[in-house]
């Protein structure tokens, strides 16, 4: 009995932690490697803080450049399409922005990137809850 409430807390601790990992998209935009961090996994309605992580192709964070996240939700019977834009603003190595989800459902996310006369983006669904 004692093994098996052992397990028990092992277990209820490792989902926990599955849980509280952050979301997480990594991608090429373009010249830049791009990781994309949600603080909410699944993300939620409300607010969702986003943090882009831009590096060009030595691996070095990119300085100085444009960010906006742009998110979507196509439209749906009795519904319009719903379209927004957060500019993300430099925070250390990463560039911030906050992400208003509206409702439940797909939304479609677009980051663009420019920096240095170059520009980028990337594109992914992700299922707010």
């Amino acid at each position: 009995m004692k093994k098996f409430i052992a397990v028990a807390i092992v277990l209820f601790f490792a989902v926990g932690v599955a849980y509280a990992k952050d979301y997480e998209v990594n991608k090429k935009a373009g010249d830049f490697d791009v990781v994309v961090t949600i603080d909410k996994n699944p993300p939620v309605t409300g607010d969702n803080g986003v943090t882009v992580t831009v590096k060009d192709a030595s691996g070095k964070a990119v300085q100085g450049a444009k960010v906006g996240v742009e998110y979507s939700m196509p439209a749906m019977p009795g519904m319009p399409a719903m379209n927004y834009k957060a500019d993300a603003v430099q925070k250390g190595d990463g560039y911030k922005a906050v992400m208003n989800l509206s409702m439940a459902g797909s939304w479609n996310i677009t980051v663009k990137i420019s920096a240095g006369g170059k520009n980028g983006s990337m594109k992914f669904t992700i299922d707010a809850k």
